[in-house]
């Protein structure tokens, strides 16, 4: 993302550590059922501010700020992207979380973003979304599944994608600016 999708002003400086996974089979055994109340829609080229909402609502204690700069055209254009497929949990009519598939690269789909709303974190549904997720990306028969989290994300995200069959790749360090006006608490352990 280039300097000018950033919002202007004074920026806080994070250190992340990155981990990039890849899953290179579907997961053995059944899935487990979404408990009852939920249900993951389908929602094609969703509206921007559903997509805000969503994006905001899970990512809002994780520092994801890269969408919250982009701008409304761009963001348009990249959700009525056919490879963007983005699945909306519901629990009662309220919504419960999120996942998003890229499959815009032959051969591989990626998880961009998954997250649960968070009073939806400690319910037991995290590890059938999260299953209801994968079975999604392997229905477009890839040869690999990718995701990456970070050490900005929930302290249980690495291991959760281990335990579901995800292998490390690689690390990396990051340093990111991230606008202080969009409202993001950076925890003092990532700051500069």
């Amino acid at each position: 993302m280039g300097a000018l999708n950033r919002p202007a002003g004074p920026m806080t400086r994070a250190a992340v550590v990155v981990t990039f996974l890849c899953m290179d089979r579907p997961p053995a055994g059944p899935a487990p059922a979404l408990p009852d109340g939920y249900r993951i829609v389908h929602h094609p080229a969703p509206d921007i501010a559903l997509y805000r909402s969503l994006y905001d609502g899970v990512g809002q204690d994780y520092c994801w700020w890269l969408r919250r700069t982009m701008p409304d055209a761009e963001l348009g254009a990249l959700l009525r992207d056919p490879g963007i497929r983005v699945n909306v949990l519901w629990q009662d009519g309220r919504i419960g979380g999120f996942f998003e598939l890229d499959c815009r690269v032959a051969g591989e789909v990626n998880l961009a973003y998954f997250g649960l709303m968070p009073d939806q974190i400690g319910r037991g549904v995290g590890q059938a979304f999260l299953r209801a997720a994968l079975d999604a990306a392997w229905a477009f028969h890839p040869a690999s599944v990718r995701v990456n989290t970070c050490s900005a994300d929930h302290p249980r995200a690495l291991d959760t994608y281990l335990r579901a069959g995800f292998r490390q790749v690689r690390t990396m360090r990051e340093i990111w600016d991230i606008p202080d006006a969009l409202g993001l608490v950076v925890p003092a352990a990532l700051r500069l």
